[in-house]
C-alpha cells in the first residue's frame, strides 16, 4: 500500500485541500533525520578523539597484567563476600520489616514504616559513614566480623529497606485463600505464614530480588568509605589504588569490565525469570 497525502474538507469552491504528508511519511522522515544526526555525531567523535592517547591511558596491556591475580583472588573475592553477606542479611531484615509493616500490631507497623522511610531516604554513602564513626559514638563497641562485618552491615542496612517493600508486595500478591485454607486445616497463623505464604511470596519476588542483588553488588563499591585497605579491598578501591600506583587509568577499565562480567549475566537471569513468571500467570 502506497502512502497518499490526506485530504481535508473541500474548499468553498469544491476543490479538495491537501493537508500535507501522511503520518507514516512524516515518521520516516523523522527517523531518517535522526540517523543522519547520529552518524554526524559518530563521525565528529571519531575525528576529534585522541585515540592514541586514550589507548595509552586506558588500555595498557602491561598495566592490566599487573592487576592479576589480585584482581580475582582479593578484590573480586571481597566484593562477592560483601555483596552476598549484605544480601543475605538484607533479605532477612527485609522480610522481618515486611511482616512488621503488615502486622495488626500498630507499634510494629510504626517501627517498620519509620525504618523503611529513613533508610530509603538517606544516601547510601551516608549510611557507610555512620557505620565508620559508630565506634566514636559508642566507645568500646565493635561490629562483629571487623572490616567484613562493617561492609556487610552497611549493605544490609541499605538493601533491607528496599527489600522490605519488595517482599511486602510479594506477600500481598499471595491469594488470601491460601491463608484461609491453611487455617481451616488447623494451622496457626505463624505456621501458615512460614509454611504456605512466605514460600509462595519468595517465588513471586525472585526476579526483583535478583535485581536487588545486582544493585547491592554495585553498592559494594561504597565499602571504600570505610577506609579498607590491604586484604579487605573490593573492586573499586583496588582499581583506584592501582590507577594511582601506575598513574594510569587502565585498572579502572579492567575493574569496570570485571563488574560487567558479573552484573550482565545476573541481569539476563533476572529478565529470564521475569519472562518465565509472566508466562506462568
Amino acid at each position: 500500500m502506497t502512502d497518499q497525502p490526506r485530504t481535508a474538507e473541500p474548499a468553498p469552491d469544491g476543490t479538495p485541500v491537501r493537508s500535507g504528508l501522511s503520518p507514516r511519511k512524516r515518521q520516516q522522515i523523522s527517523r531518517a533525520v535522526q540517523y543522519v544526526v547520529l552518524a554526524l555525531v559518530v563521525v565528529f567523535l571519531a575525528l576529534n578523539i585522541e585515540w592514541v592517547q586514550l589507548g595509552q591511558n586506558f588500555t595498557k596491556p602491561e598495566v592490566a597484567a599487573e592487576t592479576l591475580p589480585a584482581l580475582f583472588t582479593v578484590a573480586l573475592k571481597n566484593t562477592i563476600i560483601y555483596s552476598v553477606g549484605g544480601f543475605v542479611f538484607a533479605f532477612l531484615f527485609g522480610l522481618l520489616f515486611a511482616l512488621m509493616r503488615m502486622s495488626s500490631v500498630r507499634p510494629y507497623r510504626w517501627i517498620a514504616v519509620t525504618y523503611i522511610e529513613i533508610f530509603r531516604g538517606l544516601p547510601a554513602v551516608l549510611i557507610f559513614l555512620f557505620i565508620l564513626f559508630l565506634p566514636l559514638a559508642l566507645p568500646g563497641f565493635e561490629v562483629p566480623g571487623g572490616t567484613y562485618g562493617q561492609g556487610i552491615l552497611g549493605l544490609a542496612v541499605v538493601g533491607s529497606a528496599y527489600m522490605a517493600e519488595t517482599l511486602r508486595a510479594g506477600l500481598q500478591a499471595v491469594p488470601r485463600g491460601q491463608m484461609e485454607a491453611a487455617r481451616s486445616l488447623g494451622m496457626s497463623h505463624t505456621r501458615s505464614m512460614v509454611s504456605i505464604v512466605i514460600p509462595q511470596a519468595i517465588r513471586i519476588v525472585i526476579p526483583p530480588t535478583t535485581n536487588q542483588f545486582v544493585a547491592l553488588l554495585k553498592d559494594s563499591s561504597l565499602v571504600l568509605f570505610l577506609g579498607v585497605s590491604g586484604e579487605y579491598v573490593e573492586l573499586t578501591k583496588f582499581g583506584n589504588d592501582m590507577a594511582s600506583t601506575f598513574a594510569n587509568a587502565t585498572p579502572i577499565l579492567v575493574v569496570g569490565v570485571t563488574y560487567l562480567l558479573v552484573t550482565i549475566p545476573l541481569g539476563y537471569l533476572a529478565s529470564r525469570l521475569e519472562r518465565r513468571q509472566a508466562r506462568g500467570r
